[in-house]
């Protein structure tokens, strides 16, 4: 009995201090927080500095940091933490979220090897701080969408909750406004770059402002995010990149191969190769210091979630006649948006003028060729959406903008956040394939990230 007194004394005080931190476990999940203030992104793109194209291993290096075990080197966000986090969207046949599954409604496994769940949380938990990164293109081929886009942007800055932070990013590797939940000022700069667009005349003369617009250096503006907008505390990190995506063009190993394309016409073809030539030239020296490829390996070394949001007319999916029909009409659309933005009727005639000129020289041959590139970048934007466990949409139309944008936060609601600490623990900086179902439901469609990269040695 001398030894049982003390022993019952600390079970009891035990239990009371059990009982206290479950209690308070439960106050503080039960209320929403404040939310967590994120670091100031300090000099934003620097880490695009560090990037140094090596040819020998044909992919991006970091400057700072030489690599020993052959795998990417740019230099990103990585996992320090052995749980691995995946935002889980399960649908069904007809595209309907599947909801209320627990914990135990999942299997996960590893490069084949079963995982347990050991984190699970509702998306639409009241206490989920979601830190959102817009990118969006103002260059000149946005031009006649981005009044759309602008207006599409706002419907998702009001439908922020008072958890969530978002930043704005601009095509010229620009922050334009850093992580924060003040709506006005999110609307307010996103107007800015529409004005930035329009220019102004000024009155009498003064305060005349000339049109400005991004350096389409897009998938450099979502490098630099990638690498630098998102840490570990992070609890469901989303970036919505709005663009066309035209830098493609200028990334090492770039998908856009220009060519004379065959069976232009005698009297075309020399007009053609000095084009051709011209545009080459361009290319070599505007290049990147990474590839697509690269950027394919930041997105799965990221935890983030990408929605692409495309400003241009859908060509995948289609016939080559339907294809060729939407691209045509396309141009159409944006020669007119370029002239009624004329400011004088002799420039809207210099423009209708050019554009007649330039009909004649666009012959069926030059259209394939402009077809199979615009395919390449589409198809390119959708696969970043794939590989991070989100999708793509394109913006066609301004009666799009706020179905598109309401979808995307009708997702991020809906959705399931999921992490496991890996059986593997080994530290060899290697991809590793995740694979997430639903016990007894094969027919469920499930969207999340496919991989991830493990920490580094």
């Amino acid at each position: 009995m001398y030894y049982q007194q003390p022993q019952k004394a600390q079970m009891t005080f035990m239990k009371l201090f059990c009982a206290f931190c479950a209690l308070l476990w439960l106050c503080t999940s039960s209320f929403p927080q404040a939310p967590r203030e994120k670091p100031e992104l300090k000099d934003f793109g620097s880490s695009l500095k560090k990037l140094k194209w090596d040819a020998q291993k044909n992919q991006a290096v970091n400057r700072d940091q030489p690599n020993s075990n052959g795998s990417s080197d740019v230099d990103v966000i990585r996992i320090e933490t052995s749980l691995v986090v995946s935002d889980v969207l399960v649908t069904d046949k007809q595209g309907h979220p599947v909801r209320n599954l627990t914990a135990t409604d999942f299997t996960i496994s590893e490069d084949g090897v079963p995982q347990q769940v050991g984190h699970f949380v509702l998306a639409d938990n009241v206490n989920v701080s979601r830190s959102i990164v817009l990118i969006i293109d103002y260059s000149r081929s946005q031009f006649p969408y981005i009044a759309d886009s602008i207006e599409a942007a706002k419907v998702l800055v009001d439908k922020l909750r008072p958890h969530d932070q978002m930043a704005i990013v601009t095509d010229d590797v620009e922050l334009l406004v850093g992580f924060t939940s003040d709506k006005r000022d999110l609307k307010q700069a996103l107007d800015s770059l529409v004005e930035k667009n329009r220019g102004s005349k000024g009155f009498l003369g003064i305060g005349n402002k000339r049109q400005q617009f991004g350096r389409s250096a897009q998938f450099s503006a979502l490098m630099a995010t990638l690498n630098e907008a998102f840490d570990e505390e992070d609890q469901s990190p989303v970036i919505v990149f709005q663009t066309d995506g035209d830098e493609i063009e200028y990334l090492r190993n770039s998908v856009i191969v220009h060519e004379v394309p065959p069976g232009v016409p005698p009297e075309l073809l020399g007009e053609v190769q000095e084009e051709v030539e011209q545009k080459k030239k361009l290319q070599r020296a505007s290049l990147t210091e990474f590839s697509l490829d690269d950027v394919y390996r930041a997105v799965e070394r990221s935890r983030a979630t990408i929605y692409t949001i495309i400003p241009r007319t859908r060509l995948l999916g289609l016939t080559q006649d339907e294809q060729i029909q939407r691209l045509t009409a396309e141009d159409e659309r944006v020669v007119a948006t370029w002239t009624g933005a004329a400011s004088s009727t002799k420039l809207k005639s210099i423009f209708q003028a050019r554009q007649e000129e330039r009909r004649k020289k666009l012959t069926k041959e030059i259209w394939h060729a402009r077809l199979d590139q615009e395919l390449k970048v589409q198809q390119a934007l959708v696969e970043l959406g794939k590989i991070s466990g989100g999708w793509a949409e394109f913006l066609e139309t301004r009666s799009q903008a706020a179905a598109i944008y309401n979808r995307i936060v009708q997702d991020l609601n809906q959705r399931y956040i999921i992490g496991y600490y890996p059986t593997n623990k080994e530290r060899d900086g290697k991809r590793r394939r995740i694979s997430i179902d639903v016990k007894g439901h094969p027919d469920y469609v499930i969207t999340s990230r496919k991989s991830y990269y493990a920490p580094e040695p």
